[in-house]
């Protein structure tokens, strides 16, 4: 009887994932804290409502709703579900009320304290996390249980029956947090993967509308050019300076067209062997006097070699516009960090700066068409760097604190011989949620 009473609290502990996941796709409620907490909240009222009584004692899995909702809710979450735990626990009443009370304190302290670094970890680990927290409101039902029998005199040592209901319940309860915790990561999984594919069909239409835009462009300019540098060889005085300037706007325009078609697919002119160590140290000498007339303190920890297959003068792009941008973020007598770092899979080439920062929305945004946080700038230079690192097989990732600055990841693996390149049907990998 325990045992299929206990499964159904565990059918109820899964309710609330299964109705969040499908509203999460589609309704902005799925992320609430508070509709996240009185899900949960209420599988925990019907898990206590419906608990198993034996020895004297309530057998239920209350605080798993709990542990769930501190982590994957926070904890204004985590606390709706505390009140309608003690709300239950005052309608079922009896004389281990207090007990109850103490329990639930002391179930949700653990979660409610570490909730906040729940999310630093990867998914796999999130996972073994959400299982190993799971063990203690089992060790604080077990110990409250054991109090309770000891006060209301229920006999404990020698009782065979109640030790094989505490293994059968710790082993169910720890089950259910971690099949829960699975179904979360399987629903953020699935969000972010859906998000990035519609944010790659995005960007592929996009980058198809500019490249033909720029095509068309290109032709009469080139055109243009042609016939301003015959005019260049007759023409003297003032005009010829003039001349010089129409010829270098010109120029400008064609490695602005460039980089719409750079957008629109990234292209390996010369693929070659190259240690990224040198490729950022000839980018860190080119833009220290730029960094300087900004006022803005450059700095570069590059230590490891680290070698891949890619264009040299493509990756040399992504890493300039990068690094310029932070260096354009940061206020005079600010800091840029460039740091390199290797694994025996990829290098992670981290940039740093001590700028205004960005909110998540902006954060959200970067790598679109048109996206900038500059006064004056389209958002190209950042678009062609992401599609660059994403057609190179890596990825970027950002994250930033409003006014204390930024911080840009970008990853690439190493001895790479494929070179990735973008079609409207291949799923975007340039940029991490």
């Amino acid at each position: 009887m325990l045992i299929e009473k206990l499964l159904l609290h565990v059918l109820i502990i899964l309710a609330p994932v299964l109705i969040q996941t499908s509203l999460l796709e589609n309704h902005k409620l799925g992320k609430s804290p508070v509709f996240i907490g009185v899900l949960h909240g209420i599988a925990a009222f019907m898990c206590l409502i419906f608990a198993y009584e034996s020895f004297g004692l309530y057998w239920d899995f209350r605080y798993i709703p709990l542990v769930l909702s501190m982590l994957y809710g926070g904890r204004r979450a985590g606390v709706i579900v505390f009140v309608f735990i003690l709300s239950a626990r005052v309608i079922n009443g009896g004389d281990a009320i207090v007990f109850g009370f103490i329990s639930a304190f002391l179930a949700g302290l653990l979660p409610f304290l570490i909730s906040n670094r729940f999310w630093s970890f990867p998914p796999r680990k999130r996972v073994t996390f959400a299982v190993l927290l799971g063990f203690w409101p089992a060790l604080v039902m077990l110990g409250i249980l054991l109090s309770f029998a000891f006060i209301s005199g229920v006999p404990v040592s020698g009782n065979q029956e109640m030790g094989i209901y505490v293994l059968i319940f710790g082993g169910i309860q720890v089950l259910g947090v971690g099949i829960a915790a699975q179904l979360n990561e399987w629903m953020i999984e699935k969000k972010l993967l859906r998000e990035e594919i519609m944010k790659s069909e995005k960007l592929n239409t996009l980058g198809e509308l500019a490249a033909s835009i720029a095509h068309e462009v290109r032709n009469p300019l080139t055109v243009v050019k042609g016939f301003l540098q015959l005019m260049k060889k007759q023409v003297t005085g003032d005009h010829d300076e003039y001349l010089k300037i129409v010829l270098s706007e010109l120029g400008r325009a064609e490695e602005i067209i460039n980089d719409y078609l750079n957008f629109a697919k990234p292209e390996f002119e010369k693929v070659e062997k190259i240690n990224v160590k040198e490729v950022l140290s000839d980018v860190t000498v080119l833009l220290n006097a730029y960094a300087l007339k900004e006022g803005v303190h450059l700095e570069a920890d590059l230590r490891e070699d680290g070698y891949l297959l890619t264009d040299r003068n493509k990756l040399k792009q992504a890493f300039v516009n990068i690094i310029k941008n932070a260096i354009e973020a940061t206020p005079s007598q600010g800091n840029v960090t460039v740091k390199l770092e290797v694994t025996h899979t990829q290098a992670i080439i981290t940039v740093t700066d001590t700028g205004k920062g960005m909110t998540k929305e902006q954060i959200a945004r970067l790598g679109t068409l048109f996206f900038t946080t500059k006064d004056q700038g389209t958002g190209l230079g950042t678009s062609v760097s992401i599609r660059i690192i994403g057609a190179m097989g890596g990825h970027v990732h950002y994250s930033s604190i409003v006014n204390k600055g930024t911080v840009a990841t970008i990853s690439l693996p190493l001895n790479s011989v494929k070179v990735a390149q973008f079609d409207s049907n291949a799923a975007s990998s340039y940029m991490n949620n």
